[in-house]
This record gives structure tokens, sequence and C-alpha cells, in this order.
């Protein structure tokens, strides 16, 4: 049975939610079973927000994600917060724009992709969490565009739909990254 449990953490306004979202569309898309569970403070930007996937090809039992195989940490609060929980063995992405410390342990692969430096060198400042996406499919091997694409088009709304493109782009910009 194949099963990975990713935790995003950053700021509210960061897309954290957002690219959980995207990870668990293109999960449906692939026909797996797929759980994604937001958590986020009251004050939404600018505070904390957390979001839960789990990606399985097996029915998901709970939601939760307690003890992370990838962790995405948008920022330093939540690298400090969750670094001890992924499991040995796991990965740990980095915005390492936002990020200026390192990983201390030594029983993980860690990524530091400078998203943020990278969406505002691209035009695109608010996407740093769709090229962190890029990254972390193009190293787990996952990046499937037919699933990508229509994972895309389900979680931006029509009302954003000129987006589209620009977050292929960013997307792009992170598996090269």
């Amino acid at each position: 049975m194949s099963m990975k449990r990713f935790l995003f953490s950053g700021f509210g306004g960061q897309g954290i939610l957002f690219a959980g979202k995207l990870l668990a569309y293109k999960g449906l898309m692939e026909d797996k079973q797929v759980s994604w569970l937001p958590s986020y403070g009251p004050e939404m930007r600018g505070g904390t927000a957390s979001c839960s996937v789990i990606i399985s090809d097996e029915p998901v039992g709970s939601p939760i994600v307690a003890e992370p195989d990838i962790l995405v940490a948008m920022n330093l609060p939540s690298l400090d917060r969750y670094e001890s929980a992924v499991q040995p063995g796991g990965m740990i992405f980095v915005d390492s724009s936002l990020v200026e410390r390192k990983v201390q342990r030594d029983d993980v692969q860690v990524y530091y992709v400078p998203a943020t430096k990278l969406a505002g060198d691209n035009g695109m400042p608010t996407l740093a969490n769709i090229i962190l996406m890029g990254k972390i499919l193009k190293v787990l091997d996952e990046y499937e565009e037919s699933s990508i694409g229509a994972a895309l088009q389900k979680v931006i709304s029509a009302r954003h739909a000129d987006m589209l493109d620009t977050n292929r782009k960013a997307l792009e910009i992170g598996a090269n990254a």
C-alpha cells in the first residue's frame, strides 16, 4: 500500500490551503484516496495556517497528520514547530527566501527552495506556494501534466481563470529550481 502524508504550514495569505487543495485534487484525478484538512487561526491573513493532506491507494482512516512524511515549511515558525514531527527518512521543503536557518535533523531529506524570491523575480509574487508545489512533485517523480492541469482547473475559481497559465508557469519554475 502506498500512502503519503503531507503537512503544509506557513502564514495565512501564503496559499497554504490552496497548495494542499491542489495536491488533493491531483490525487483525486489519479483515482487515489484523499484527505484534505485545513487548519488556521481566526486571524487568517498573517496568522498561522496549516493543511494536512493524505494521498493513498487505500481508504484513509483519519485525516490527521501528526507525523508527516513530507513537510512544507513556508516560514520559520512552521519549521520550528513541525521539524521534529517529520518521519525519519521523510522530506522537508523550506522556502529559503523566508527561512534563514537550516534544518537541524540529518535523518530527513531537505530541499531549500527560494520560492518567494523566485515568485517575485518572475512577476508572480503570490505564487511561492505553487513554485514549492512544482519542486515537490518533481522530487517525488509525480509531475504528471494531465492530472496537474485538471487539478488546477478544479482549484482555480472561474473568477481567476486568467491565472491558470501563470500557475502552470509557477509549477514549471519550481520543478526546475
